[in-house]
């Protein structure tokens, strides 16, 4: 058994799918109409046949208060690995992300953790 896709709450899928391929360099990988909103998913450039980031719609109030609740509390809603947190970090500064924590030591591995824009704190992490 392996993880195929895992899904991401977004308040708005266009700008989520902006911000995810533009800013952070992800690839469609799907994006297929479905009523009113659509199946997008995004992969790494280094791995496109690797596991899929469904940009989910959160308009079920589960979602909402959940997304809400994390994002209040400063929590990331999902984490992503880098392999030069500093290189990626300046990348990102210069791309307009704003980052809410900016790379710190912890243990063995350096996290930062940036705003989406969606409704989502993200941490990148280096071991």
């Amino acid at each position: 058994m392996k993880i195929i896709v895992t899904s991401l709450f977004v308040q708005d899928q266009d700008r989520a799918r902006e911000f995810y391929s533009e800013k952070l360099g992800f690839v469609i990988k799907h994006d297929i109409p479905m009523g009113k909103h659509r199946w997008i998913t995004l992969v790494s450039p280094d791995a496109e046949d690797g596991t899929e980031l469904l940009l989910e719609p959160n308009e079920n109030p589960a979602a909402t208060e959940f997304q809400k609740k994390i994002f209040a509390d400063g929590i990331p809603a999902t984490m992503f690995g880098v392999a030069d947190i500093q290189k990626e970090y300046k990348r990102l500064l210069e791309g307009g992300v704003k980052f809410t924590m900016e790379p710190t030591k912890m243990g063995e591995v350096t996290i930062a953790v940036f705003d989406d824009t969606c409704g989502n704190l993200i941490q990148i992490m280096q071991k």
